[in-house]
């Protein structure tokens, strides 16, 4: 094929030729081209045995015809490329098909030459006519592999590249300029081009990675990211090798880039819901641990509050005891507070939400907002104008503005500020995808800000965790914020916190907001504790020293008590009650024998409207089980406060 290919610009240097032109030129007959001469006319004047052979007709049929004559051959040049060559005097190549050949449809090139005198006179034109059908094949074969390769690439997010090291020229695929995002006409394609791309942050690492491999001639890999044009980052990961000559000189370097970003971002999508995961984990244990020890925690503090409560209204107490006896109290208050952190935080703590105007109930908190930070520090006050309603427990919301508040304090060293606000807010789908973290819906935003200490980003990833603090040893349990994360998820809200070290800190809390009024609360800390008139409580409560503890209580409140250890023994107590009128039941939730929603069921078959009151030491996942926490209902959580008591049986029996 090569001689062949050579023998063309023999035959059209021969072929202009006056004197070989005026001749027959027979020796051209052993040439495996196919050679024909046309004269001025555009008709055949002269062809070889090869070219004869080809269109299948005698030598001697053909003289007089022209290129397009010839039955069963179909030129893709069109209407004549003998024709053309001599009016443009330059050559034409074309392709034609020879369809009779006992083999089947043969592909030939088909170059015509024009022949002119040394006058520049045309005398006509030379034909050679080479068979190709091979060549076309491969042809084909080698483009529909490109074209699979390109495809596969496209597919697997996979290019290739070569490195010529003597010429620092830089070959690249389709598909890395794809996954690059260059134009490969303003690509310089050279190694230090190539390195411009890289992240900055990056680019020492790759250089590295490949240089040590180009010296010690060893396969490479690495992974780095990409600063792309119109500034987003991708990751990739970048496989080679390189080649060297007989003298050990490195050539020439190839290797691949695959596209890898998807599967980063979803690997940090997985480390983070890992995380997420296992302080999930955490808190279900801590919740456990807290739900396992909450109910006879909360029965025996019950229990101290109680008989506490009732030795300090001896007046015949001396100083040193009745001092003593408030330290009690005051610790036994203090562990109900820790009990309830850890139930908020694991979102186990009972809850009755209502819908509450935020600004009115933050308002209301002010002056015990400003005792809790000391005067040193002042308290900005900052409400939209028409605040969103909320629906939450209004004790949950005192717990996280006091947990924010006092870790505001504790972050300020002498004088400083706070600042609370609120604000409503809507996120969309679109803001919240470039915004993780976000839930689109619509909020009421409430922050609170300080300008203490800050915190860095290590600190920040932990600070919601239970039981880590930055404080000294003994002077912080670790619960505070922990409290305001569980409160908030189980308000079905989020949180974010924004904190440089030495700039302060921001905590932004997202309610769901309801188009809704917000309800009336019941007034608090009234001075006197309303008192009953002698009427008639159907105590009911399996812990004899909690029982003992309600009924003394209770009768000290002023009202009669039928106290009863079992519901058995509770509904004995209205079956022989006759004349007495029972006016309130109060009743334990989980007991021996039934709970307190099925004794509260016959007890109404019975008494007819009798209000009843529940309470419990366990968390809200058992109640909510035992069917109390509903729309409604009464229920106090344990211990209860005798204040709280007092005001919420005198609300019951109005």
């Amino acid at each position: 094929m090569g001689c062949d290919m050579d023998m063309k610009p023999l035959i059209s240097e021969l072929a202009s030729d006056e004197a070989v032109w005026a001749m027959s030129p027979f020796w051209l007959d052993s040439l495996p081209l196919g050679i024909a001469f046309f004269d001025c006319h555009r008709h055949i004047k002269w062809v070889n045995r090869s070219y004869a052979d080809v269109l299948g007709v005698a030598a001697d049929e053909l003289a007089g015809t022209s290129p397009v004559d010839v039955a069963g051959i179909s030129i893709d040049h069109y209407p004549c490329p003998v024709a053309d060559a001599m009016d443009s005097n330059s050559p034409v190549h074309t392709e034609m098909t020879v369809a009779h050949q006992p083999e089947g449809h043969n592909r030939y090139s088909f170059n015509v030459y024009p022949v002119q005198k040394a006058t520049g006179e045309i005398l006509g034109a030379t034909a050679v006519l080479e068979r190709i059908t091979e060549r076309k094949y491969v042809e084909r074969a080698l483009h529909k592999s490109e074209t699979r390769l390109k495809e596969s690439q496209r597919l697997a997010r996979i290019g290739s590249w070569e490195l010529d090291l003597e010429h620092d020229q830089l070959y690249w695929s389709d598909e890395i300029y794809n996954i690059f995002g260059i134009d490969p006409d303003r690509f310089e394609a050279t190694y230090e081009a190539f390195l411009e791309v890289v992240h900055p942050d990056d680019r020492q690492l790759v250089h590295d990675a490949y240089s040590s491999s180009v010296r010690k001639n060893t396969p490479y890999e690495v992974s780095h990211r990409l600063l792309t044009a119109d500034g987003s980052i991708r990751y990739v990961q970048e496989k080679g090798e390189t080649f060297l000559d007989i003298r050990g000189k490195p050539l020439r370097s190839i290797g691949t880039v695959w596209d890898i970003t998807e599967r980063k971002l979803q690997e940090e999508e997985n480390l983070v819901l890992q995380k997420k995961y296992h302080q999930a984990q955490r808190m279900e244990t801590v919740g456990r641990l807290a739900g396992g020890v909450a109910h006879d925690f909360n029965n025996m503090l019950s229990v101290i509050l109680g008989r506490t409560d009732l030795i300090l209204e001896q007046v015949h107490l001396d100083a040193e005891t009745y001092h003593s006896l408030k330290e009690v109290q005051h610790a036994a208050e203090r562990s109900a507070e820790l009990i309830q952190q850890l139930l908020a935080f694991a979102r186990r703590q009972p809850m009755k939400p209502v819908y509450l105007n935020l600004n009115e109930v933050i308002a209301k908190m002010l002056k015990m907002l400003n005792r809790l930070i000391g005067e040193h520090i002042d308290l900005a006050w900052l409400p939209v104008d028409t605040p969103g309603t909320v629906k939450m427990d209004p004790s949950q919301l005192e717990q996280i503005m006091a947990n924010l508040c006092v870790n505001a304090r504790d972050a300020i060293t002498g004088v400083g500020h706070i600042t609370i606000e609120t604000r409503n807010v809507s996120f969309d789908r679109a803001y919240c995808a470039m915004n993780p973290g976000f839930v689109p819906g619509d909020y009421v935003m409430l922050a609170v800000s300080d300008d203490g200490c800050g915190m860095d980003a290590e600190i920040q990833q932990q600070i919601f965790e239970p039981f880590f603090t930055t404080k000294p040893k003994g002077e912080g349990t670790g619960l505070g914020l922990a409290t305001v994360f569980g409160i908030v998820k189980q308000n079905d809200g989020f949180i974010n916190v924004y904190s440089e070290p030495g700039q302060g800190t921001t905590f932004k809390i997202y309610l769901t907001r309801h188009f809704k009024g917000a309800e009336a609360l019941p007034e608090k800390n009234r001075r006197q504790l309303p008192k009953g008139n002698g009427e008639v409580v159907l105590l009911v409560e399996d812990e004899a020293m909690v029982l003992a503890v309600n009924q003394i209580t209770l009768e000290k409140l002023n009202y009669q008590v039928l106290p009863a250890n079992s519901p058995s023994e509770a509904i004995a107590h209205v079956t022989n009650a006759g004349d007495t009128r029972i006016r309130l039941l109060m009743t334990d939730v989980v007991m021996p024998e039934m709970n307190g929603a099925e004794l509260s069921k016959i007890i109404e078959g019975m008494l007819p409207g009798i209000p009843t009151l529940y309470t419990s030491a366990y968390t809200a996942n058992v109640v909510t089980h035992h069917g109390v926490l509903k729309e409604g209902v009464e229920f106090l959580q344990k211990p209860i406060p005798r204040d709280i008591l007092a005001n919420k049986i005198s609300e019951l029996l109005r």
